[in-house]
């Protein structure tokens, strides 16, 4: 077997995953990545709140503002407060 890319599963390691700040509070989880035409991701959407998906605030935050910090996805200054008081996400409707 070889090695055909390095990188990440975005099914298996990234989606649904959970969100922390610096100071180790859970902030939000992956629901979507938005990968641009030359195939990077650009933007995460974060869902925050609701349960079950039902009141969920989605937001669309910048891939370059996280980072990995033992095995964890890291926002750091987020809290699920800014989270919530950012635009809401909302799909395009050909979507």
């Amino acid at each position: 077997m070889r090695t055909l890319y390095s990188g990440y599963s975005v099914k298996n390691q990234i989606l649904g995953r959970e969100i922390y700040n610096d100071r180790g509070e859970r902030v939000g989880h992956v629901t979507d990545l938005i990968v641009a035409p030359d195939k990077v991701a650009t933007y995460a959407i974060v869902g925050t709140g609701g349960f079950l998906d039902l009141g969920e605030h989605l937001t669309a935050v910048p891939v370059s503002q996280f980072t990995l910090k033992d095995g964890e996805i890291m926002l750091p200054n987020a809290t699920r407060q800014s989270l919530e008081a950012m635009p809401r996400f909302v799909r395009a409707s050909n979507e």
